[in-house]
């Protein structure tokens, strides 16, 4: 049997919602509503009203959103901005934007977030701020993340770009910070038709700083206060959005369920390390990531079976050529250096069906019983 198994299907939820897609789409034509507006006002209030915050900022995308909030804390040159060294690129190359340093720091080998103990080691005078990154949908570790904010007086980003609406004992992610910054890229959890992308505060200060920022240096046309960017959600992408909002919870739930399934079929395997969740948490599975010594070989071979895989991230940030100037060596981040090698994100996404996710589960098994075999020999 032979089942094609893609890593994403983003046309299937299109098809669930594609009356209120283009009924949402079909308004903001008729009413040329394509930059700011009422549109991106009523996503705004929405997607603030769903956090329990003041403010929330659309803007181009994830990317701009860490940048802007950076420069809305003041970081700059001479600065120092800890960072996990496994993440996607945008959360430290937005520091090196500010004319600020990325400090990498290791991450913990159970949740593969931010290590606080080795970002204590990390601190120098020149810190200023420090970004939890909210990995594969799991949330950062931030009691003790906070805490140790408040210990060296550092301003907390917390980049929740593949972590829409889960929660650290009880509390949304995003809000403990002084700024949490998503993604809508469309493949993310709540995700538009485009890039997109927003920050929420409870700051007055930094949403304020945040709005003039990202359209030019003003809130008034031609009344160029500061030195801004271009960084503006769109019409389209916020009433597509607005639409998906109605939804995440629902499809929220159906990737617990889908982890819950691998889980079970999985877990008697020992060559195989399966996801964990952090104690008090919820994880919402923006993506299911294993980990094995075999990656390569088990990558290949579920290709060859029709089932898509992605590898989130081949190279820590440390090793990448962008900062191969900073002179990093394997062993000052033991845990993102290994697990490089090791981790797959498996298929997952709500309209996946049992029927795919079993023979992705048996292909693994089969894998491990037949195919990997050579390489367990002692």
């Amino acid at each position: 049997m032979s089942v094609r198994v893609p890593f994403v299907d983003l046309r299937a939820q299109y098809r669930a919602i594609q009356a209120e897609i283009h009924a949402a789409i079909g308004r903001v034509l008729e009413e040329a509503a394509f930059i700011k507006g009422k549109y991106v006002e009523a996503f705004e209030h929405a997607y603030a009203r769903a956090y329990g915050v003041p403010h929330c900022i659309g803007v181009g995308n994830g990317t701009d959103a860490l940048f802007i909030a950076l420069r809305a804390l003041g970081i700059g040159p001479g600065d120092e901005v800890l960072v996990p060294a496994l993440t996607w690129i945008s959360t430290a190359e937005t520091v090196s934007l500010t004319g600020a340093r990325p400090v990498f720091v290791d991450i913990e080998p159970d949740y593969y977030t931010l290590d606080p103990e080795h970002a204590a080691a990390r601190i120098t005078e020149r810190t200023r701020a420090i970004i939890p990154v909210h990995l594969y949908g799991q949330p950062a570790a931030m009691d003790a993340i906070l805490e140790l904010a408040q210990r060296y007086g550092l301003a907390v980003i917390e980049d929740c770009a593949q972590a829409h609406f889960a929660c650290y004992r009880g509390r949304l992610v995003g809000t403990f910070g002084s700024v949490g910054t998503f993604s809508f890229y469309p493949a993310k959890n709540l995700g538009a038709y485009g890039d997109a992308g927003a920050l929420i505060t409870a700051d007055d200060a930094i949403a304020t700083f945040a709005r003039k920022f990202a359209n030019h240096g003003s809130l008034t046309k031609h009344e160029h206060e500061l030195e801004g960017i271009n960084s503006r959600l769109d019409g389209l992408q916020a009433a597509i959005l607005q639409v998906k909002l109605r939804y995440i919870h629902q499809w929220t739930a159906r990737r617990a369920e889908l982890a819950r399934r691998y889980a079970e079929l999985l877990a008697d395997l020992d060559e195989l390390v399966l996801p964990r969740i952090r104690p008090h948490c919820s994880h919402v599975f923006h993506l299911y990531v294993v980990r094995t010594p075999w990656r390569d070989e088990l990558q290949r071979f579920l290709a060859d079976r029709g089932i898509q895989t992605q590898i989130h991230y081949p190279r820590a940030l440390p090793f990448v050529p962008a900062y191969q100037h900073f002179g990093h060596r394997p062993e000052d981040f033991p845990v993102a250096w290994r697990f490089q090698h090791e981790l797959l994100s498996l298929p997952l996404y709500p309209e996946l069906t049992e029927e795919q996710l079993q023979y992705v589960c048996q292909s693994i098994r089969d894998f491990f019983a037949h195919q990997c075999r050579q390489f367990l020999r002692p």
